[in-house]
């Protein structure tokens, strides 16, 4: 029993290492870009989606009928949206939400 105990403690360890590893690794954008980008989104009104039966989230993934609107910021790859009167960042190539934007 105790080995089993022990093994499963290094093996907790070791998940939550990991995904502090992945964590320290995002980097959505640098804080001189959040800025600008917040503003630049603020500026640039978009018409609210609704998505029914979806829960707005990090890592959510939008549907093809959602339009995503690029930004006009130098080194940002992310284009917009909002959804639900929230504006998001979205990874135009998997569709994912990466921020949500206050």
């Amino acid at each position: 029993m105790k080995k089993y105990l022990v093994a499963t403690a290094a093996g907790l360890v070791m998940a939550a290492g990991i995904g502090a590893a992945f964590a320290e690794d995002v980097v959505i954008l640098k804080p001189e870009q959040q800025t600008v980008v917040r503003e630049y989104v603020h500026s640039h009104k978009l018409a609210s989606v609704s998505l029914l039966g979806i829960e707005l989230g990090v890592g959510t993934a939008l549907p093809d009928t959602v339009e995503l609107h690029t930004i006009d910021v130098p080194d940002v790859k992310y284009k917009y949206t909002v959804v639900g009167d929230h504006a998001v960042l979205v990874d135009p190539d998997t569709r994912k939400v990466v921020q949500i934007i206050e």
